[in-house]
């Protein structure tokens, strides 16, 4: 099976508005003026790519860095919506994996974050079934 591209995204810039309104409140100092553009150009560069197989993280701005979580790994998902992000209609997906370098991680601040959600859990299940994995948690006494 051919490997698609489900969703692509980016986290808003409601995640770092705590920098953003402390950057305004001192920009008297110039400094915070170069953080504030910094921090955005920094949030810019982090790109969410979902496909049928995985999700892969890019991040950096002169070196550019690529995480994967292979679908299969992800063990449970959890859906946050912080009262700033609800203003915005923005959301939070954090993810909980048997990966050993990604464990936990989250997609923060992204747009209609319930459907996206809602598109990894059906292919997390479907890509499952495709390479008969099952999770099975051995808890130790």
């Amino acid at each position: 099976m051919q490997e698609e591209t489900l969703w692509v995204g980016t986290s808003s810039h409601v995640s770092k508005l705590g920098t953003y309104l402390l950057c305004l409140l001192f920009c008297w100092l110039i400094v915070p003026i170069f953080i504030a553009i910094w921090t955005a150009f920094e949030l810019r560069s982090i790109r969410y790519q979902l496909t049928t197989e995985r999700l892969q993280i890019t991040a950096g701005i002169f070196s550019k860095r690529t995480e994967q979580i292979e679908l299969y790994r992800v063990k449970d998902l959890t859906l946050e919506y912080p009262f700033i992000y609800r203003i915005f209609s923005k959301g939070n997906i954090l993810f909980y994996t048997s990966d050993h370098t990604l464990q936990n991680f989250s997609l923060e601040a992204i747009s209609n974050a319930d459907g996206v959600m809602d598109v990894v859990r059906e292919h997390v299940e479907l890509c499952r079934e495709r390479k008969r994995v099952r999770e099975v948690d051995i808890e130790s006494l």
